[in-house]
């Protein structure tokens, strides 16, 4: 640790003999340090993580994951802007209220967060589930969002969406109420693992075992499954909620990012029937879980167009 502190010392000492610009400069390559913390909005408890310093920048889970997935990002991130992760609504460490999962209701929470932290105004990215959040945002309060990046899902209720990838595995989508929940009640680890391996181009390269391990403990937390399980639950309201939404194009930009292997051009084009200005990126060989399988392709383009 002492020698540690020395190298630190020394990099400062000689950043502080070469000039103010190179202390400028070796302050921005820092890594900011990521934060745990809660806050009660919108009638919850949301947890969330927080690092960095600049113009805010949201981002949100999807299912299977939670506000863990974003750490590789927000290191990067968090260098130029100040980044927020929350665990929506029933995930990670917020709380699990029995209803709310619609997306709009669960858009709400993230909004009132960003309102109790001072933030007027944000950038928004979201993976699965949370790229349905964060439209359902952006529909909601656009004059507070000045752009959105979506990840590899689909938006319910926007154009022939009943034909999406992801649907193939229909079943879950209506896998919820008490016998779905007695049959993986200690057995997370397995019923995630379909999705982790299956949703991937190769489950070698997929989410790695570390994290596996760390959600299947956040999801066998009492009431965890049942909150995951809501929010298919919600669906056919997502559905009608969105294609209200729909009828109004959403200005700001938008980067839409998908597996060649999942989404691919489909949420490309769901993205342009919501949005007037659209940059598509299908991602090579890359499957759903996208920050996990193709961290070199993703993270940089993801910097480069919530850091403007």
């Amino acid at each position: 640790m002492r020698s540690m502190s020395r190298m630190i010392g020394t990099g400062i000492l000689a950043a502080m003999l070469a000039g103010p610009t190179a202390v400028a400069g070796a302050a921005a390559q820092a890594p900011a340090a990521i934060e745990s913390a809660s806050a009660e909005v919108n009638g919850t408890t949301l947890h969330y993580l927080a690092a960095g310093a600049g113009e805010p920048v949201l981002l949100l889970h999807g299912y299977a994951q939670n506000s863990h997935m974003w750490r590789p990002l927000m290191a990067e991130l968090a260098r130029t802007n100040r980044v927020i992760a929350p665990d929506l609504r029933g995930f990670g460490g917020s709380a699990r209220p029995e209803g709310g999962y619609d997306k709009k209701t669960m858009a709400a929470d993230v909004h009132a967060l960003a309102v109790s932290l001072g933030l007027e105004r944000v950038r928004i990215a979201g993976h699965d589930i949370g790229l349905m959040v964060a439209y359902a945002y952006a529909a909601q309060y656009p004059a507070a969002v000045d752009r959105i990046a979506l990840m590899d899902a689909f938006l319910p209720g926007v154009g022939d969406w009943t034909t999406v990838w992801l649907l193939r595995d229909l079943w879950h989508f209506h896998f919820y109420g008490p016998t779905p929940l007695a049959l993986v009640a200690g057995r997370e680890r397995i019923y995630f693992e379909h999705f982790w391996n299956d949703f991937a181009a190769d489950p070698a390269r997929s989410v790695s075992e570390a994290d596996r391990r760390l959600y299947a403990a956040a999801y066998a937390q009492p009431g965890a499954m049942k909150a995951g399980f809501e929010v298919f639950r919600a669906f056919e309201q997502d559905a009608r909620d969105f294609a209200g939404f729909a009828r109004t194009r959403l200005p700001m930009p938008m980067l839409v990012m998908a597996g060649e292997k999942a989404s691919g051009e489909f949420l490309v084009a769901q993205g342009r029937l919501v949005a007037d200005h659209v940059e598509g990126v299908v991602v090579p060989g890359a499957g759903h879980w996208l920050v996990d399988e193709a961290p070199a392709q993703v993270i940089p383009k993801l910097v480069e167009f919530l850091a403007k």
